[in-house]
């Protein structure tokens, strides 16, 4: 593989990750509610179903994207469903601050897998990009492996990143405690509204290769 080539992908790569999308705005909104733990906790949900689909996307021909593509359409939707639950459960706690329930680290590892799996982005990324970088030889299998591996490593250290920056707003507004769950619920529950949004407008012809 060229070096330019390898370089060219690292920093496309940057670029679409860093972008905020459904995965990171969940990430987001649980950390800001819930803590760093927590938040990190729904980077690994997140990471796990990239990883998932890291692997369709390097083992898959168009053919078998094309016959994927309606039921990940489905899938999709019911992405937008789940979010738009969680926005409607944080807005409501942004209201009844006291009736708020523990988050338990599985519950939010699930959130960040289902949310990362119901989204399509990543895979047709993937597979229209990734073999525009690879060099044509016999160590074909080989270059995909390293450029997803390069890519989910990426992914994981941004996704981490976000989940750090927005756990701070979780010690930093601490003046009075009931204020700050009805601050945290109600942005959380308006980046799950922007996350369903974003999911929800994710058209065929934006993910097709």
């Amino acid at each position: 593989m060229l070096p330019e080539k390898f370089s060219g992908f690292l920093a496309l790569s940057l670029v679409f990750i860093l972008m905020p999308g459904p995965n990171v705005l969940v990430i987001s909104a649980t950390a800001m509610t819930a803590g760093r733990t927590r938040g990190l906790q729904t980077v690994a949900g997140v990471s796990l179903a990239m990883a998932v689909q890291l692997a369709l996307a390097a083992l898959a021909t168009s053919s078998v994207l094309m016959v994927l593509h309606t039921g990940l359409f489905w899938l999709k939707w019911l992405g937008v469903g789940y979010l738009l639950y969680l926005a409607a459960q944080s807005l409501y706690l942004c209201w009844r601050p006291g009736n708020a329930v523990a988050v338990s680290a599985a519950g939010t590892f699930q959130r960040g897998f289902f949310v990362s799996l119901t989204n399509p982005k990543t895979i047709f990324f993937l597979s229209a990009f990734l073999p525009q970088f690879v060099s044509s030889s016999e160590f074909y299998v080989q270059q995909i492996a390293l450029l997803s591996t390069c890519f989910w490593v990426i992914a994981v250290l941004c996704d981490s990143g976000y989940a750090m920056l927005a756990a701070k707003l979780n010690w930093l507004v601490t003046a009075n405690a009931i204020r700050t769950a009805q601050l945290q619920n109600g942005l959380s529950g308006t980046l799950y509204l922007v996350a369903s949004g974003i999911l929800a407008n994710m058209h065929k012809s934006q993910s097709l290769p």
